[in-house]
């Protein structure tokens, strides 16, 4: 059976530009939280974002809200304890339901990534117009869209 030959031109497609842009940007936060003596990750800084605006909620929906898999935020939840960023309790009700709540301490390193947010979006945003930034929410919000809607196919 012959294969047929396909070419792709990856520099005009979107996926290398995106994925080169998150690595950049991953980059300059990991060097943002260092400037700013601050021990955390991308993922713990978000986990501390989702917890700040509701704290206590159940680990899988936190798992939902991160858009991680329930092994994998176990580890990353685990690293945050140790440090002293959460708390996980137990239910009361439902015993299978773990509860994660933010500790003062990282209650506190919350509110020190606010400059470094801060920073991160001034540096991403400098030279790019309201419209183009409106554009652009539009054109990733339609990529989101066209893989949430499809079933993969094997």
């Amino acid at each position: 059976m012959k294969l047929k030959k396909t070419t792709v031109d990856f520099e005009t497609s979107i996926a290398p530009w995106l994925g080169k842009t998150m690595k950049i940007v991953d980059y300059y936060i990991q060097e943002l939280m260092i400037d700013h003596n601050l021990d955390l990750t991308k993922e713990q800084m978000i986990v501390l974002k989702r917890l700040h605006d509701k704290d206590g909620i159940p680990q899988n929906e936190l798992a939902f809200l991160t858009l991680r898999n329930k092994s994998s935020l176990t580890r990353l939840l685990v690293k945050m304890e140790k440090k002293g960023y959460i708390l996980r309790t137990q239910d009361q009700l439902d015993k299978r339901v773990n509860k994660v709540f933010l500790t003062e301490k990282g209650r506190e390193t919350y509110i020190q990534t606010r400059p470094v947010i801060t920073q991160l979006i001034d540096t991403m945003e400098t030279n790019i117009s309201e419209i183009e930034k409106q554009q652009m929410i539009t054109l990733l919000q339609k990529i989101q869209f066209n893989f949430t809607s499809i079933k993969p196919t094997l």
